[in-house]
């Protein structure tokens, strides 16, 4: 995109262009939501910077016009129903004491807050990371879509503080956001919605959806997981991305299309509606998906191996509090010591997120030497075990 796709016409007299502070004061707008909280974390303990916050629901936050007057950068995470609005109060009440200053928005939509905040002087850029704030310090490993809409003086800093979220970006316009997340969103979070609801209402007969993962297949496993997700979540988020996206409405009657048409297959059952099942919804996606098909089978093959290995019976779970050059290898040479021999290690983090390695090991291991190798860990302090059998 270019920067003139989205600039907007200088005021007159405009003033002689500011050069951004090293070290900007932060204003987080929704500072005591989930990504607020998150974000203030990470400004102040990843970038040293000073933060401010205003949330209505903290009676101790900063007031609005504290964050207009100090603050350098001016961040929007409040819920995405209220985002438009609450930038063109924030716009009035700067009046024009934003010029040289730096406007974000984190919402999962685009085109509003982003056009909301160019009615503003400030330099613009809309960021929408695509993950609920993570229980990790930083973004590593996970997309953010930027929308540069008017950046100039603070370009700079903006690539610094991408750098520092560790994210992986794509770049786009605010009114492709919005048409993508239609799909990458709207419509993945209509499908596993619907998946809840037929399991809500069949599988009571046999038990409730929990009775149904000891038959589970990888891409049930998946599939529950995805349903838990959102339903463990702010249900705000998710009725925003439905019914705030204008492209929503037609992705659902697409969608509503595509079941139907497999339905009616289906209720015909004969060779022709078998053949024409095979030519539309396999052979025809097959071609469109190209090398993206072949690319999707190994990482659904390697996300089956993850979960076979989460199935062990036999393993330990360890947290190393220093992160620091060979700590892992001292922790391996425990187990060599013990004479124990390692079936899968994985890094994940608890569900208060603390890193950890989770170690398998073959059923036929040793309990009484796992059970040494464990207490021979918390005794040295090199980590501390969190699981074990």
């Amino acid at each position: 995109m270019h920067a003139t796709d989205t600039m907007i016409d200088a005021p007159d007299n405009p003033r002689p262009p500011v050069s951004p502070p090293a070290t900007p004061t932060i204003g987080l707008v929704g500072s005591a939501g989930a990504y607020g909280a998150w974000l203030r974390r990470f400004f102040e303990q990843r970038m040293g910077l000073r933060v401010l916050g205003h949330d209505p629901v903290d009676a101790g936050s900063d007031s609005p016009e504290r964050l207009v007057e100090e603050a350098d950068v001016l961040v929007f995470c409040a819920p995405i129903r209220h985002t438009p609005e609450l930038i063109g109060r924030y716009a009035a009440l700067s009046a024009g004491r934003e010029r040289g200053r730096l406007w974000l928005d984190i919402t999962s939509l685009k085109q509003a807050p982003v056009a909301a905040m160019l009615g503003s002087q400030a330099e613009v850029v809309g960021l929408h990371p695509m993950t609920a704030p993570p229980k990790a310090p930083t973004l590593k490993g996970r997309v953010v879509v930027v929308c540069e809409a008017r950046l100039q003086a603070w370009q700079p800093w903006l690539q610094e503080l991408l750098d520092a979220l560790q994210g992986e970006y794509v770049h786009a316009a605010p009114a492709q956001h919005d048409r993508v997340m239609a799909l990458v969103q709207a419509l993945v979070h209509a499908v596993h919605l619907g998946q809840a609801g037929v399991l809500r209402e069949l599988a009571a007969e046999l038990g409730g959806p929990a009775a149904l993962l000891p038959f589970r297949s990888t891409a049930f496993e998946m599939d529950m997981a995805a349903i838990a997700r959102i339903l463990s979540l702010n249900p705000a988020i998710y009725e925003d991305i439905q019914f705030g996206n204008p492209h929503a409405g037609e992705v659902l009657e697409r969608l509503e299309s595509q079941v139907a048409r497999l339905r009616a297959l289906v209720a015909r059952g004969d060779d022709g509606a078998r053949g024409e099942f095979r030519s539309q919804f396999l052979d025809a996606n097959r071609q469109a998906w190209g090398q993206a098909a072949a690319e999707g089978g190994y990482t659904f093959e390697r996300i089956g191996y993850l979960l076979a290995d989460l199935t062990e019976t036999r393993r330990l779970s360890v947290h190393l509090p220093q992160d620091r050059a060979g700590s892992l290898r001292a922790l391996l040479h425990v187990f060599e010591e013990h004479g124990i021999s390692l079936s899968s290690i994985h890094s994940s983090r608890t569900p208060a997120g603390e890193v950890h390695f989770r170690i398998g090991f073959d059923a036929g291991a040793d309990l009484d030497s796992l059970r040494a190798a464990a207490e021979a860990i918390d005794r040295s302090g090199l980590g501390r075990v969190l699981e074990q059998p």
